[in-house]
């Protein structure tokens, strides 16, 4: 079964390569295997609508079947923000630092026990002829910190302190990310369905 990841990001198909190393004869490649790149404006109101749109407006244009996820942070106390906008959060092409940066100062009356959070990611996939064979959400829960920690990992991960843990998602590496990561939750959920897409 071969896949197009919507992503350019040679790292990203590698975690999933890892992810779903699970399901037999999958053959996935990024988005820089097309001979004209999918441009799709991710303008739906929830992480699942942005995959799945994703998923099928690359499938319909590149005639391949098509994973695409979307993903950010919800955090309660700014009522579940910045949420899709997450990578966006302080303006279109803001930084990492500049989103977390943000965060912290719309954060910073807010107490330790009302700084609650979770990561959140949704992945579809959908099939060259644009149905959709499987969609999957999950999420990992923690707390907002003070200050950011740490320098592994990318967004938020200096901020955010998974349940269970003290140190940041960006202190605790990749070993420990990739095992409780919202990501790595979502596609442990993918792959029986993707397994039994594959059964004959």
């Amino acid at each position: 079964m071969r896949i197009l990841v919507a992503t350019m990001n040679a790292g990203k198909l590698r975690e999933y390569e890892r992810l779903l190393a699970d399901v037999p004869g999958l053959e996935l490649e990024t988005m820089r295997s097309l001979e004209t790149p999918v441009e799709v404006e991710e303008d739906r109101d929830t992480f699942v609508g942005n995959a799945r749109k994703k998923a099928r407006e690359i499938a319909a244009a590149s005639g391949v079947n098509c994973l695409a996820d979307d993903s950010g942070l919800e955090v309660d106390a700014l009522g579940g923000g910045p949420g899709v906008r997450s990578a966006r959060y302080a303006g279109d092409s803001a930084s990492d630092a500049e989103n977390n940066a943000k965060l912290l100062e719309a954060l910073c009356d807010v107490p330790d026990a009302e700084r609650t959070a979770r990561f959140r990611c949704a992945i579809a996939v959908v099939d060259a002829e644009g149905r959709e064979l499987a969609v999957v959400e999950a999420g990992c829960e923690g707390r907002i910190a003070r200050e950011p920690k740490g320098t592994h990992g990318f967004g938020y991960d200096p901020l955010f302190i998974p349940d269970g843990f003290t140190q940041t998602m960006a202190e605790l590496g990749p070993e420990t990310k990739n095992r409780i990561s919202h990501r790595a939750k979502a596609a442990a959920k993918l792959v029986p369905l993707l397994r039994q897409l594959r059964e004959p």
